[in-house]
This record gives structure tokens, C-alpha cells and sequence, in this order.
């Protein structure tokens, strides 16, 4: 496999269901401003290391001038799984930028919640490093699945309504903010893309999911796989379901100024 079938690959079989919906959640969303330095984070995986093509491509032929930086964290890989991300990157020509941290160390200890101390860290870690490199943006690989997912995750096990946001300003980090421009990039298509490219890249290297076969996203995406064989609107549906959001037919909602409820203007309006 040669960078060119990657690259082209996108522009040709997978125009249609990656490409495309690349750039328009990049117009959609106004995720990219001109003159942008935007740091690309890889983990390593499929969806990271596709995002990094993507940006390898768009930096030299997209409609908004920007910059970019490829940054991969080691957080404590073992050296065979370093070394595949590396040797990925070189078949790629994604020119990326490492540097180590202990997280896998500090999750390893911790008997709760340790993926989202994981992820926090990794944030942490993430703006802080992009910021010494001077960009303003990191970029990271959550796709479309990853969307549908944390919303049913978020009502059935977390009590709210909400999701993961296209783009969002960085609280401790002035001036930064997160993007993800495979919002709308289903996943079945990154592996199709990763297949057709002949591709083997990392899977899950952190020894705490690996123990956790029955994690909650893992049955939240079997439920909805289930759900899928009866009604194959079901994703789009879940989407759709943020964003048609009847703040009038909520029983509460919470934004900025606090708790509003259904009582609040219930006379007013009836």
C-alpha cells in the first residue's frame, strides 16, 4: 500500500462517505477559520490516523488556508504498539511530533472511573502541549457512532440529555478550542476505508478497557445495532434527536442562567 492509495481512496471510493462529509461538517459547523493552527491529535487508531490524511490533504488543497501540526502522545504504550503508530505515520507521510506522559500508569491505579480520568488527562495533556506548539485548535477523531452513542449513554446511565458538540472553547486553556471534523463520518466507513487500504492500525492499547468486555459503550452500541435491524433509521434518528430539541415540551432544561422548567411560563402559554 502506497500513501497515494490512501490519500486518492478518498477522493474516489470513499468521496461520497468520507471525504464529502468531511468538509461540509468543516463548513456546517465553521470549524476552520483562515490562518488556523490547528494540532491534529493521533492516537494511533483508525479514526485519528484517517483525520490525519484528511488534514495532510485539506492543508494543501482546502478551501480555508491553515496550518497543522500531527501530534501523537505516548501515554504509556508498550514499544511494539509505539512503534506501529509510528511505522503507520511513515507509510502515511504524516509527519508527526511525539512526546511521552505516565497516564496509563496513573489509570491503572484508579478503580473508578478510570476512562474518564483517562480522558481528562489526555485533554489536559493535549491543549497543553498544542499550546506550545502556538496552534489554537486541536483536532480529534470522534466520528459519527461516537455521537449517537454518548447521547443514548448520557439519558440511559447518566440521566441528562445532551452530546458531544461539533466544536467547544477550551475553559482552561484561553484562546484554544477542540474540533471534530468526522462529526458526520459513520464508522462502518472508516473501517471500510482501513480495509480497502490494507491498512492495520492500533486497537485498543489500554490494559483497563481490555479487561472491561461488558463496558457501557460497548452495550450501548450493541443495543443500537439491535435496534438498526428493525429500523435502519435508527442513528439518524438519534441524531436527529439533538438537534430538533421542543425546549417547550422538556419538563426542565439548564443552560447559563440556570434550572428553567415547564411551569415557569405554563399560564402564559396556555
Amino acid at each position: 500500500m502506497s500513501v497515494n492509495i490512501a490519500a486518492e481512496s478518498l477522493h474516489g471510493e470513499f468521496s461520497k462517505s468520507i471525504h464529502r462529509k468531511f468538509t461540509k461538517a468543516i463548513e456546517e459547523y465553521k470549524l476552520l477559520k483562515d490562518g488556523d493552527k490547528v494540532c491534529v491529535c493521533i492516537s494511533g487508531g483508525k479514526d485519528s490516523m484517517l483525520l490525519a490524511v484528511l488534514f495532510r490533504e485539506y492543508e494543501n488543497h482546502g478551501s480555508v488556508p491553515i496550518s497543522v501540526r500531527y501530534l501523537v502522545m505516548n501515554p504509556g504504550y508498550s514499544a511494539e504498539n509505539f512503534e506501529l503508530i509510528k511505522s503507520n505515520a511513515a507509510r502515511l507521510d504524516i509527519p508527526i511530533e511525539t512526546f511521552r506522559t505516565e497516564i496509563f500508569k496513573h489509570t491503572a491505579a484508579t478503580e473508578n472511573n478510570p476512562c474518564f480520568l483517562c480522558a481528562k488527562m489526555r485533554r489536559g495533556h493535549l491543549y497543553k502541549k498544542a499550546r506550545e506548539l502556538e496552534c489554537n485548535k486541536i483536532a480529534l477523531g470522534h466520528h459519527f457512532d461516537d455521537i449517537i452513542e454518548s447521547i443514548l449513554m448520557g439519558m440511559i446511565y447518566g440521566g441528562q440529555a445532551q452530546t458531544m458538540l461539533p466544536k467547544l472553547k477550551a475553559q482552561n486553556y484561553e484562546g484554544m478550542e477542540l474540533i471534530r471534523p468526522l462529526y458526520l463520518v459513520r464508522e462502518r466507513d472508516i473501517i471500510a476505508w482501513r480495509d480497502y487500504c490494507g491498512l492495520e492500525f492500533l486497537q485498543c492499547a489500554c490494559a483497563v478497557t481490555k479487561r472491561e468486555d461488558g463496558s457501557k459503550r460497548k452495550v450501548i452500541k450493541r443495543l443500537i445495532a439491535r435496534l438498526a435491524e428493525d429500523n435502519p433509521q435508527i442513528e439518524q434518528n438519534i441524531f436527529r434527536s439533538v438537534c430538533n430539541v421542543r425546549l417547550d415540551r422538556l419538563i426542565s432544561y439548564k443552560d447559563k442562567d440556570g434550572v428553567h422548567t415547564f411551569l415557569d411560563d405554563y399560564d402564559e402559554r396556555n
